[in-house]
């Protein structure tokens, strides 16, 4: 099948997968759903590839793989989240400020917005999908898997280790500065942007795979500049115990506090 073909066949599938999360949201008044729309459809983008591609090999399968896993953990992770606290305070700030304009504004600038980021995003598993030959594994795609692998290590462990900081009552108002928290002030975002790099690498063993390098820099620049890292380090920008860590902890590459 021709790419552009299958790019807007997987499109189209996006699409209708983040319009019935809409459809949800809107009934249960919850735009933090495409939250957990976000990984999982990744998920789709990559099956829809390995489908439309008519063949299965062992480069397919590890590059989906490794999407599948990070995509449910991620998915997961946020629902278990979500599930007691109701609609999340970044998507309560923008009800406040749309108003009238709530129902097309949520769509178009949440959900249909991250449904062409995913599909830019993807763009390595997508291709990797669509057009690896069925050769051998080679180095990079080892390095990838490595790449990969720290970055799940440092997004599941931050998470984990963040959940159990603020389950702890006497912890409530506190900033979390343990485990990895200790090295970067944003672990978790970190390790999302590395596995992408990681897929990337896979992707480097795809004829003019390299192509898709937009791919990892599209999703690092979103942490860093938008709805990753800045909307946390404003809302507690003003907290002195936060002022001090940003002082002595690195904001995204991990490494030792500074005196």
């Amino acid at each position: 099948m021709h790419l552009f073909t299958a790019l807007a066949i997987t499109a189209g599938a996006v699409m209708i997968y983040m319009s019935v999360f809409f459809v949800v949201a809107v009934k249960r008044n919850d735009n933090s759903l495409a939250d957990i729309a976000w990984g999982m459809g990744f998920i789709l983008i990559a099956f829809v590839a390995l489908y439309l591609s008519g063949d299965i090999n062992i480069r397919k399968a590890l590059a989906t793989l490794l999407v599948t896993a990070w995509g449910l953990r991620l998915s997961f992770h946020i629902c278990m989240r979500n599930r007691k606290m109701g609609e999340d305070w970044r998507y309560k700030k923008m009800r406040k400020l749309w108003k009238e304009t709530i129902f097309i504004s949520s769509f178009v600038r949440i959900f249909l917005t991250q449904g062409i980021a995913m599909l830019i995003i993807a763009a390595s598993v997508f291709y990797t999908n669509m057009r690896s030959p069925a050769t051998s594994l080679n180095i990079f795609d080892f390095l990838g898997v490595i790449l990969w692998l720290v970055g799940f290590f440092f997004e599941t462990t931050g998470d984990l280790q963040l959940h159990r900081f603020k389950s702890n009552p006497k912890n409530k108002g506190k900033i979390m500065q343990e485990g990895l928290w200790r090295y970067t002030r944003h672990p978790n975002y970190f390790g999302e942007s590395m596995m992408w790099w990681g897929i990337y690498l896979v992707a480097l063993s795809v004829p003019y795979g390299s192509l898709t390098l937009f791919s990892p820099i599209l999703i690092t620049a979103m942490l860093f500049k938008v709805t990753g890292i800045p909307p946390l380090e404003k809302k507690y920008g003003q907290n002195p115990e936060y002022k001090e860590y940003i002082r002595k902890t690195n904001e995204f590459f991990p490494w030792f506090p500074r005196k």
